[in-house]
């Protein structure tokens, strides 16, 4: 444990003046929004309530659609074997009309079995809003009950498809801190209106339980007399990434604005055709959206697309490679089939359509991409209510994400190669995450947290996070670079032992090896006795291969020297932006590269620490860092290569619990 929690007391934010002028009085922080009470009063006996009614009919509808395309498949290809269309619209009625009666048949069996499902599944899916936990009843023969204390809660988010949003209703995730294998709880099918109101109920009778839970053990004693006072906050000054300075005051007024904000706007005003009015879940301290500019620089960073890109612009080389080479060995004659290998290269037609057609499908890829990615992010924005902090986004298909700020385990601020070249970031918060509980929409993995905002200029950090998460004020500013032997050991370590260009050459040249030890001596014996015999063509194909081989080789050579070059520039990179800072509330940790991510989390956050060290690093007297916290599926560790041997001996002393 890195030390016991302390409870923060309302502060002030206190920024250092200008040199020259005099002292100003410390500008007061509004204390967080404490949560009305519950908005119903608890009966004797909770009342279970049940999910909306187009949880029968939109699990119909899914059904059918899936059991029409499964049947159109399916049938379609034995009518058109047995020629059963034609004797259909020719007036007969052969054993295909009887086929096809019996697909009608099987069609109307599965929906009913459906319907009779989705019924029985409707009647026994309830929930309840308990003194001291939420419970889920759901089953049909074997039943089942989910409890889920208040002081668990993690998150409790919302999503919605398009045929969701337009009937009013969405299904609810709520996410419990319950380590590598907890499972969030999915209420499917909830109106808009009940899902907020679950959400405000949830988290409001969670603060009532902690704040009785808090009164009680002071009024004990449990608390010491004599225990230090809260840390003093400051506003962030800077961060590894970023040059020093003051943060400015956080911005309250309207949000920025882009073009898909108006109609996701009216999306969320028209709530569907169940959805009721909105509920008033308590006032917003804080919010911003994002604006056409970088609504846009996010579609365009989408790896998706990049990747589409890269692989749709090797298919089209891989396909004109393998037309040359097939044009080039179906002519019998090796020179004759040379020069149409030649023809069709310098054709400037052929060219021209191969040029075009590659770029035209690169460009309609990437403009997909763009246009899902911005469609994704329509209607972005990120507030702070209460002690709460959630993110929304989404035009067609819509997410909501609330998480309170005591879950929150860290702020992580990453640049991709994209992001670094335009002085963007994606800001981040990590959390505790959860699989979903009937869904696969949620895998482990090293994207953790809640994304609240995917491009965001570097100089307006300290803005947000003054606004969204003011109790990570006080960041270190004074950072501890790694070892200088680190270079020389990132450059081996990248460009070698992790290098995929290292590897791939040492594969190439091996299979280089084998084809001129064992292949090649092989062919020239084969065509030295067809030369004479019914083989006599094997020479000149044995030629062309030997071309087309050696000019993969010499392409795949340049490819090898490329990645090692990028290699050691990545490793020279790492060196130059990996760093780790820490005072007595905070721990940043700050990996470089051509990408680079900034991990700064609270002391109090951190489970664990330890270093580890193998005989290389023992011998250059250096160590790797590592630091555990709850974030993610099963915890994260952040860690950090490469650190002198003393610093990092001192920081596992300041790991240490502190009494």
């Amino acid at each position: 444990m890195a030390g016991s929690p302390t409870e923060s007391q309302p502060h002030t934010l206190q920024t250092p003046p200008p040199q020259g002028q005099p002292q100003q009085a410390p500008l007061p922080l509004q204390p967080q929004q404490a949560y009305p009470p519950p908005m119903d009063i608890l009966p004797v006996r909770p009342q279970k309530k049940h999910v909306h009614h187009s949880y029968i009919w939109l699990s119909l509808l899914q059904a059918a659609v899936a059991t029409l395309i499964g049947l159109v498949f399916t049938a379609v290809p034995l009518l058109l074997e047995e020629g059963a269309i034609e004797e259909v619209f020719g007036g007969t009625v052969p054993s295909s009309g009887l086929t096809v009666a019996g697909i009608a048949v099987v069609f109307v069996v599965i929906l009913g079995v459906t319907a009779l499902i989705a019924t029985l599944s409707y009647r026994n899916l309830s929930y309840e809003l308990g003194e001291e936990e939420f419970n889920l009843y759901s089953g049909i023969i074997s039943k089942k009950r989910v409890h889920v204390p208040y002081q668990r809660i993690q998150s409790v988010n919302q999503k919605a498809s398009l045929i969701q949003r337009l009937l009013g209703v969405c299904t609810v995730n709520i996410d419990t801190a319950g380590g590598a294998s907890n499972q969030a709880i999915t209420v499917p099918y909830l109106q808009n209106t009940e899902a907020e109101r679950l959400r405000y109920e949830l988290f409001a009778r969670k603060q009532a339980l902690l704040s009785a839970t808090a009164g009680v053990q002071t009024t004990s004693g449990s608390a010491s007399a004599g225990s230090p006072p809260a840390p003093n906050y400051l506003p962030p000054s800077g961060l590894p990434i970023l040059a020093a300075q003051a943060a400015p005051p956080a911005r309250s007024g309207l949000p920025e604005q882009n073009l898909l904000d108006a109609p996701a706007q009216v999306m969320t005003e028209l709530r569907g055709v169940f959805g009721n009015g909105a509920l008033d879940t308590g006032a917003v301290s804080f919010q911003y959206g994002m604006t056409n500019k970088e609504l846009f620089l996010t579609g365009l960073s989408n790896k998706t697309g990049f990747m589409l890109l890269i692989l749709s612009g090797i298919a089209t080389l891989t396909s004109t490679g393998a037309m040359l080479f097939q044009s080039a060995l179906i002519e019998v004659d090796y020179e004759r089939g040379l020069n149409l290998a030649a023809e069709l290269v310098s054709s400037p037609a052929a060219i021209g359509l191969v040029v075009g057609a590659v770029v035209a499908a690169l460009l309609v890829l990437w403009l997909i991409s763009i246009g899902s990615t911005c469609l994704s992010y329509g209607g972005f924005k990120a507030l702070r209510r209460g002690n709460r902090i959630e993110v929304e986004r989404g035009l067609l298909q819509h997410h909501f994400n609330g998480v309170d700020i005591d879950r929150v385990q860290s702020v992580i601020i990453k640049q991709s190669f994209i992001r670094r070249i335009f002085g963007y970031c994606e800001l981040s918060l990590a959390k505790i995450d959860a699989l979903a509980g009937n869904s696969s929409d949620q895998q482990p993995s090293r994207v953790i947290g809640l994304v609240v905002h995917p491009f965001l200029k570097i100089s307006r950090v300290p803005e947000i996070l003054a606004g969204l998460v003011p109790e990570f004020a006080g960041l270190p500013t004074t950072t501890r670079p790694v070892a200088k032997q680190a270079l020389r050991r990132a450059i081996i370590r990248r460009t070698i032992l992790t290098g995929g260009g290292f590897w791939l050459a040492l594969v190439l040249a091996a299979v280089s090896l084998c084809v001129a030890l064992f292949a090649l001596p092989a062919l020239e014996a084969a065509g030295a006795v067809g030369a004479t015999g019914e083989w006599g063509e094997t020479r000149q194909l044995i030629g062309a291969g030997e071309l087309y081989g050696t000019m993969a080789l010499l392409i795949l050579a340049a490819l090898c020297l490329i990645l090692m070059v990028l290699d050691v520039i990545g490793a020279v990179l790492w060196y130059r932006g990996s760093n780790y800072a820490y005072n007595r509330h905070f721990l940043q940790v700050t990996n470089g590269g051509f990408s680079r991510e900034c991990v700064c989390l609270p002391r109090r956050k951190i489970q664990y620490g330890f270093t580890k060290t193998n005989p290389f690093q023992r011998r250059a007297r250096v160590q790797t860092i590592n630091a555990r916290t709850a974030a993610g599926i099963g915890g994260t560790t952040v860690r950090l290569l490469d650190v002198q041997e003393a610093e990092a001996t001192e920081w596992l002393d300041w790991i240490k619990p502190r009494v």
